[in-house]
């Protein structure tokens, strides 16, 4: 399966009526017709929130929402990208000299995010030109991968273009890689689950090397997604860099506190597997070696025997170097507890005991406690969103997603769906001081969908 390139497959433009939309518009705004059409989706993470970049195995699925772009490639060596939402402006460049601007989380960025990917992976200094108009339905910011499914989407209309071959594995690993052109340090997940998805099928996503194995959720439940209508942009904010970095400089300290060669490690997943012990002992030794109270760049110091200029420029990156308190413990302790309850979820999946829905339920709301205490990647209005959710009738539900704002995902008996989002509806969108945007309000139930897509017009 994973040695598979992406499915390309032949279509009847006029009977696919978002399709025929993108068509139109894109004949209006060049002059001409598509050559061909990619769709990646956005994804929901179930269970396994901030673990992929620290090793560890998360257990997402697709969702139908998807970024799709219409393509053709041009003989002249100009990109030229437009979106159908007016909101996000038009932008060309010269395919041959790619420019990313960190400072600036605009949307064309992770587009060129993808080109450069495969660009660079090919060691190619020549592009071809091309005309691509962007069309995406997955709510923005709000923990869905809407940035990740764009990126996935321009590696493999780059790819396309080219002509050349990938396996999917291969393409979520260099897109994986080429978000970081932005200056976010995701871990791989969204990109992953955007190549390896499957119709039917949740994924558990495990890392180094990078697999996906199928997880049959129960059929007697559904699972229903919740915009907080708060936005959160990884890449606008340091929230998230910061996380990584405070997982990173725990695993170190654990190292060190086991007396292992701490300089090279960089995620607590390697500490775990030096030391040959299970999820559980982990948290066992975290305890012993790590204090609740928040360390201070000297303190790391001192326990790593180095010195502050060491730190800043060997260990920390520059958008964390002007830090000054890390919580080591709390970052650690959600981790191991977090990575345990993925294995957990997939071993209740697999089991589908009768009760196995409340069971999913309890850890789903461990998940989301161990986010907001521990983590500290909820806010307000998600915490608010959770208990609406399981008031009325949710089993368990969490943030989803990075957190900050975003979306909260929930597990609902089938037979309760109609009156939950009627009342959550009520209770969380229709409030008395009109405050939430009708445009950024969704609740719907979604089911796996699949993969990363090539349309050929038949």
């Amino acid at each position: 399966m994973a040695a598979e390139s992406p499915a390309m497959r032949r279509v009847q433009v006029a009977e696919h009526p978002r399709l025929l939309k993108l068509k139109e518009m894109f004949n209006s705004k060049f002059g001409s017709i598509p050559k061909f059409y990619v769709r990646a989706p956005g994804r929901v993470n179930i269970i396994g929130e901030h673990i992929d970049y620290c090793g560890y195995s998360v257990l997402p699925m697709a969702i139908e929402q998807d970024v799709l772009i219409a393509v053709e490639p041009v003989k002249t060596y100009t990109l030229q990208l437009a979106n159908t939402n007016p909101l996000y402006l038009d932008f060309s460049t010269s395919a041959n000299n790619i420019q990313i601007d960190k400072t600036k989380a605009l949307w064309h960025n992770y587009f060129l995010c993808g080109l450069k990917g495969i660009q660079e992976h090919f060691g190619l200094s020549n592009l071809t030109g091309m005309n691509c108009l962007v069309d995406g339905n997955i709510p923005p910011s709000s923990g869905l991968s809407s940035s990740s499914a764009l990126v996935c989407c321009a590696g493999l209309v780059t790819l396309t273009v080219l002509g050349r071959n990938l396996s999917k594995v291969e393409l979520a690993e260099i897109c994986a890689k080429s978000e970081r052109y932005i200056g976010t340090e995701g871990g791989g997940m969204d990109q992953s689950i955007s190549f390896l998805a499957e119709e039917g099928t949740a994924k558990l996503i495990e890392f180094s090397p990078l697999r996906a194995t199928d997880v049959k959720l129960p059929s007697g439940a559904v699972f229903v997604i919740a915009n907080s209508c708060v936005e959160m942009n990884k890449a606008a904010t340091s929230h998230f860099n910061i996380r990584v970095m405070e997982c990173r400089l725990a695993a170190k300290l654990l190292a060190k506190y086991k007396n292992l060669q701490w300089d090279n490690v960089l995620r607590l997943e390697e500490v775990q597997a030096k030391l040959g012990i299970s999820l559980e002992e982990m948290l066992l030794v975290t305890e012993d070696a790590l204090h609740p109270e928040p360390y201070n760049p000297e303190e790391i110091c001192r326990c790593l025997g180095i010195s502050l200029e060491e730190l800043r420029t060997q260990i920390l990156s520059p958008n964390t170097q002007d830090v000054l308190i890390f919580k080591l413990y709390q970052r650690a302790k959600h981790v191991y507890s977090e990575a345990a309850r993925v294995l957990q979820f997939k071993k209740i999946c697999e089991e589908a005991p009768e009760n196995m829905v409340q069971l999913l339920g309890e850890l789903m709301n461990q998940s989301h406690m161990s986010c907001r205490d521990m983590y500290e990647c909820s806010c307000p209005e998600l915490d608010q969103l959770v208990d609406i959710c399981r008031k009325f009738g949710a089993q368990g539900s969490r943030l989803t997603g990075a957190g900050w704002g975003g979306c909260t995902v929930s597990i609902v008996p089938a037979d309760k769906l109609p009156g939950f989002l009627a009342n959550v509806h009520k209770a969380y969108y229709q409030r008395s001081d009109g405050s939430l945007a009708p445009e950024k309000q969704s609740l719907f139930a979604t089911k796996p969908g699949g993969g990363a897509l090539v349309f050929l017009e038949a």
